[in-house]
């Protein structure tokens, strides 16, 4: 693996399994690492409790603390009981361990920040986990249904993931949340800023919603890499291409430069159209072998790692913008 005597800041945008398996990479690289992760869930046990306390749903943040635990036994050991789900027939049943610890740190102390900077030292995280937004949100969609001409309105964020028919645009509600101040800072001191992959619309798109995110991200001296999802996500983007996933992000987000655009060589069917697409972003497409052998829609921490590390090379040689 790469060494470098001075860590690469890196910030990693997205949310769900998808951020998390980029996130199990980057630490292996760099401890100067920050997580910023979409607030948007509104099911299962988030959804209950941000219904409940009115706090953040905890559950994607919770998977990103996960993922900077250390391979070794304490930082296993960690992740596990953090992603622990009780099964039962009560009022705690689908609940995760880690959604609850986080509630009971933000309800101390008052401070979703500070929640999560005690349970990452707690867990030995290799990194820092934000929110991308102080307060909660929810996502909405306007949808084309199947077999129709008929576009509906679709409200929250599993809904927007799972309603049947075609994502044509998605908005954020409210519309201008206040985004997590430390999150702006840790975009304006990276040297590398990663988005995706994870689910297009309602983990990764919304990152470039917030005003003042998307500001950050624009303005930040930082490299910025697209790592591409291996597969569509049924539900929300079936029957999208590579470069469909790349043309939504540049819909939503005309201004973000984009350095490397990072794709599985066996995701790609044909390297020339996305190649082509990657160009006209002004980017370099960069296509290795970052998925699992027993699993090929899921990203293989290891293979990412050796991945980022080489498109990265030496920290400190940002683009000229």
């Amino acid at each position: 693996m790469t060494s470098w005597s001075n860590e690469p800041a890196v910030v990693a945008l997205g949310g769900g399994h998808g951020l998390a398996a980029s996130l199990a990479a980057l630490r292996r690289l760099t401890g100067d690492l920050t997580a910023v992760v979409t607030v948007a869930d509104n099911g299962g046990s988030s959804g209950r409790l941000r219904e409940e306390f009115g706090v953040l749903p905890p559950g994607d943040l919770r998977m990103a603390l996960a993922a900077l635990c250390g391979d070794d036994r304490w930082g296993q050991t960690w992740a596990k009981v953090l992603q622990h789900r009780f099964s039962s027939d009560g009022p705690t049943d689908g609940h995760a361990v880690g959604n609850l610890l986080i509630v009971a740190l933000w309800e101390l102390l008052g401070d979703h920040v500070s929640g999560l900077d005690w349970v990452g030292s707690l867990l030995g995280a290799r990194g820092r986990v934000l929110p991308m937004a102080v307060t909660p949100l929810d996502i909405t969609a306007d949808v084309a249904l199947p077999g129709s001409h008929e576009v509906t309105v679709v409200r929250g964020q599993v809904e927007v993931a799972t309603t049947p028919g075609e994502v044509l645009e998605v908005y954020l509600d409210p519309a201008d949340p206040k985004a997590c101040p430390e999150a702006v800072r840790a975009l304006a001191d990276a040297d590398w800023v990663v988005l995706g992959p994870g689910s297009w619309y309602s983990s990764v798109i919304p990152h470039v919603l917030v005003p003042e995110l998307r500001d950050a991200l624009t303005s930040s001296p930082a490299r910025v890499v697209v790592n591409l999802n291996l597969a569509a996500q049924p539900g929300e983007t079936d029957g999208f291409t590579p470069e469909d996933h790349l043309a939504v992000l540049h819909r939503h987000a005309p201004d973000l430069v984009v350095d490397t655009v990072l794709a599985d060589r066996t995701a790609v069917a044909h390297h020339d159209a996305l190649r082509a697409a990657t160009e006209a972003l002004g980017a370099v497409l960069v296509v290795d072998d970052v998925a699992r052998d027993d699993a090929p829609d899921q990203h293989d921490p290891e293979k990412l790692a050796r991945a980022y590390a080489t498109l990265m090379g030496r920290p400190g040689e940002k683009s000229v913008r």
